[in-house]
């Protein structure tokens, strides 16, 4: 996969709002659902666009909050946007995080070369920060779909590996 078009593909979803992060069930592959907008003058219709990084070797997850953010917000009545309405610290509940300052791809690493060299194919290092979390991806393909209204991440159309 070229580097420019991969960088590219990431900054179409700068500033917007990332909803779910996590390995597909199949365990293989990484996805980050994005749901972008745009002024509703625009007549442009809001979507929710799948960001799929196939052959996800490795994944890090850190947060991006400060400790004094982290220790007002550990009631769990921030876990609920109800709830957690007008209390002191995160709200968690809002269950998306802005996709602030955004994605971007790294330089070639040790760890690129060395899985590239091992499966023959090209592999990619992408860094994604947002409000609360600073994703680190080390992957070989991204996949941008845009997704059907209702779609959960916990249910895929992937063949079952069950035997």
């Amino acid at each position: 996969m070229d580097s420019a078009v991969l960088q590219q593909m990431l900054d179409q979803v700068f500033d917007h709002a990332v909803v779910y992060h996590g390995y597909t069930t199949y365990m293989r592959d990484y996805e980050v659902v994005v749901h972008v907008t745009a002024d509703s003058r625009t007549g442009i219709t809001p979507a929710h666009l799948r960001h799929l990084f196939r052959y996800c070797v490795e994944v890090r997850c850190e947060t991006s909050l400060r400790p004094e953010t982290w220790r007002v917000s550990l009631d769990d009545r921030l876990v609920d946007s109800v709830t957690g309405d007008g209390l002191d610290g995160f709200v968690w509940g809002v269950e998306w995080q802005m996709l602030y300052p955004g994605a971007r791809l790294l330089a070639e690493s040790e760890a690129t070369r060395h899985w590239s060299k091992a499966l023959g194919i090209d592999f990619h290092e992408v860094c994604i920060e947002s409000g609360a979390h600073k994703l680190t991806l080390l992957f070989s393909e991204l996949q941008v779909s845009e997704l059907p209204a209702g779609y959960t991440p916990f249910v895929t159309d992937e063949p079952s590996q069950a035997g």
